[in-house]
This record gives structure tokens, C-alpha cells and sequence, in this order.
């Protein structure tokens, strides 16, 4: 049986006294790709935020390989091995590219080096030492995926990696992803790129008004266009 790097267990989260998740499961398996999917204010980053400990739950639980971090602080929850790749990138525009690695960097016997984030990613070596503020959208995103690997994540979380992104580098960043996933990094993608998420993921959540809508393999739902159009609004 495949081991669960990641599960939420009946979580409410509100912010304030909006009640956005109610009662959410679901669950990833070490070493694959979970498209948490919905229409925008779905829940779909109130979740992210709910793991990583930006928000914590009303009730329920957020397990990382067996163990609790749902009262844990978010760097606590980092050191456990969760990496944050957050919506609209959020590199640190004054440092450099290289200072935006170098700070992020957690051993954790894990192999993501600064030298293997400049293989995977050419053109940050190239400009290491280039304010990130001055890189173009594509080039931040990569900084982005680059800075939350050298925390050597057990589980990684990328929030909508593609968002505003020319088709070119959207093909570029969905290659790295299944790069990521041929070496057996567990990741939880929230993607409005429907076409994207499907060619990533090995299995599906979707949200709706914060409730799970759909739990599943991908392929029980990548040809539902009932399901698909009731909930995305796409087919």
C-alpha cells in the first residue's frame, strides 16, 4: 500500500467568520501528483494555505507522513517538509536570484543543491546574480519552484504555477513538474489549466463553495463532461 505523505482529515477553515472549508478530505500518495481543481473561489488556496500553516483549521486534521502539523507554525510545518510554490510567485524582488536560493536552503538529507536547481533551471544560473525583481513573469516562476526545492520538500505544493504565464513557458513549466514527478517528488497541484493538470496528475480533487465535489483517478474524471462542465465550467 502506497504510503500517505499527505492527507486533511474533516478540515473547516474560516477566515473570520466566513466559513470556505467545510468538512474537506483527501488524501496524496508518496511520490505522486494531486490536481486540487475548481473555479475561483472554490477553496482551492484556502486549502494551501490551511497545509502550510497560514490559516489554521477550525476543525480536522492535516497529517504529513502520519504526523499532525494542523497546530503547528508555518515554519515548523516547512521543516516537516512541506515546500509552498504560492500563487503569483512571490520571490523577494531585492534580492538576488542566487540570495532568493541560498536563503530558502534546508538539508534535510535531501539532494536539491544549488548547483542541481541551476541544472534544472539554465537560465537562473545565467542570471544569479540579476535582482529577481527584474526577471520577467516565466523566469520568477521558475525562481519560485527553484527557491521551495531547496527546501528539499517531501511534499510540494504549487499553487496556480501557470497563472499569467505566455504558452511557451507554460509547456516549460509542465515539463518540469513531470520532471519532478519522474523522480518521485509527492505533489499537490491547483491549477485552472485544466489541459495542464490532467497531463500532471494521477489523481483529482475537485472543490465546490469549499466541499469536496470529486475525489478520484484522474481517469474517472478526465472524460466525465457532465462533471467537468458542473464543476470547472470546461470541457
Amino acid at each position: 500500500m502506497a504510503t500517505e505523505a499527505l492527507a486533511l482529515d474533516g478540515v473547516d477553515a474560516l477566515y473570520g467568520e466566513s466559513h470556505v472549508l467545510h468538512g474537506v478530505s483527501f488524501s496524496l500518495a508518496e511520490g505522486r501528483v494531486l490536481a486540487l481543481l475548481g473555479r475561483n473561489g472554490a477553496g482551492k488556496t484556502t486549502c494551501m494555505n490551511t497545509v502550510i500553516g497560514f490559516l489554521r483549521p477550525r476543525n480536522g486534521a492535516v497529517r504529513v507522513f502520519g504526523e499532525p502539523v494542523q497546530r503547528l507554525a508555518p515554519d515548523v510545518i516547512s521543516r516537516k517538509g512541506i515546500g509552498l510554490v504560492p500563487q503569483g510567485r512571490r520571490v523577494f524582488a531585492r534580492l538576488t536570484v542566487k540570495e532568493n536560493l541560498v536563503v530558502a536552503h534546508q538539508k534535510r538529507g535531501g539532494a536539491w543543491t544549488l548547483e542541481r536547481v541551476f541544472e534544472l533551471f539554465p537560465r537562473l544560473k545565467e542570471r544569479q546574480a540579476q535582482d529577481a525583481g527584474s526577471l520577467s513573469g516565466g523566469e520568477q516562476q521558475m525562481l519560485a519552484i527553484a527557491r521551495a526545492l531547496m527546501g528539499n520538500p517531501r511534499v510540494l505544493l504549487l499553487d496556480e504555477p501557470s497563472e499569467g504565464l505566455a504558452p511557451l513557458i507554460v509547456a516549460e513549466v509542465g515539463k518540469t513538474i513531470a520532471r519532478l514527478k519522474r523522480e518521485g517528488q509527492s505533489i499537490v497541484l491547483v491549477e485552472q489549466n485544466i489541459q495542464l493538470a490532467f497531463s500532471l496528475a494521477d489523481e483529482v480533487v475537485i472543490l465546490n463553495t469549499g466541499r469536496v465535489a470529486f475525489s478520484g483517478p484522474l481517469d474517472q474524471v478526465r472524460t466525465n463532461e457532465a462533471l467537468i462542465t458542473q464543476h470547472l465550467g470546461v470541457f
